[in-house]
């Protein structure tokens, strides 16, 4: 389930077989079985409209979710594009050859920072997560030695600016890890092929002719692939563009 929901596309094509199957289901069982009579008609619709209600309102709540997390990953990359800037400058606190080496060390940071947004593939980020994992160690040394044999307000700026930057990171990797629960997306995945099966069950005339079976599920589907898109940092076509981290890599003169 999560690596389907990581995959809008191939979510849109599942889902829409799946809807689509459940609607022409009903119809099939409607004509086979026993067709709604008009004295319970109105019951009928009353129970089909409180469906497709209760999974509007699922979709709804799950897009809302979806764009609740998609805000939370650009805020937090804005927020590590600006404890970085603010380490780099605090950075010349320091002695000048640690200020050095530690500028230069957060240069190379930024763009292990930006390929991280970039990457697509796992071997790409797992490269990416050692490098970075690798460079917070040499900053954090670099530092701590400073820290070390001077213990002065200023040298404790540096050092409060130096956790920023590792906690913001840790901010931004949690935030790419938080998606909708696979709970969530199987209770919406029920409810829309009871709602079709029920479309289905409900409809009137020649099956073969009724292209209204498929309206439900192509709309339903595409509710689904948009909010997989928008809930997938890195599997859909809605991305997010490391924006801050690129101007900061641009004004630090790394590129």
């Amino acid at each position: 389930m999560p690596s389907l929901m990581s995959h809008p596309l191939f979510l849109f094509f599942v889902s829409f077989v799946a809807m689509s199957i459940g609607a022409y289901a009903g119809a099939m069982l409607m004509r086979r079985h026993r067709k709604i009579v008009d004295e319970i008609r109105d019951d009928f619709n009353v129970v089909q409209a409180a469906t497709l209600t209760l999974l509007a309102l699922m979709i709804g709540f799950t897009f809302s979710m979806a764009v609740s997390r998609y805000d939370q990953r650009k805020n937090y990359e804005e927020e590590e594009a600006n404890a970085i800037g603010t380490e780099y400058l605090r950075a010349g606190l320091l002695p000048d050859t640690d200020a050095q080496r530690v500028q230069t060390l957060l240069r190379g940071y930024v763009d292990q920072r930006i390929r991280y947004y970039l990457a697509q593939d796992d071997e790409s980020i797992a490269r990416i997560n050692a490098a970075t994992n690798q460079l917070e160690n040499d900053l954090w040394m670099a530092v701590r030695k400073v820290a070390v044999e001077k213990q002065t307000p200023v040298i404790a700026l540096a050092v409060s600016g130096m956790n920023d930057v590792i906690n913001t990171q840790g901010y931004t990797q949690a935030s790419w890890w938080n998606h909708i629960p696979v709970t969530a997306w199987s209770l919406m995945l029920g409810i829309g092929l009871f709602c079709n099966l029920l479309i289905g069950y409900g409809t009137r005339g020649q099956i073969r002719r009724n292209a209204v079976l498929l309206i439900l599920p192509i709309v339903i589907s595409l509710s689904f692939a948009l909010i997989a898109d928008i809930d997938s940092p890195r599997g859909g076509l809605i991305r997010l563009a490391p924006v801050n981290l690129i101007a900061l890599s641009q004004s630090l003169g790394t590129n």
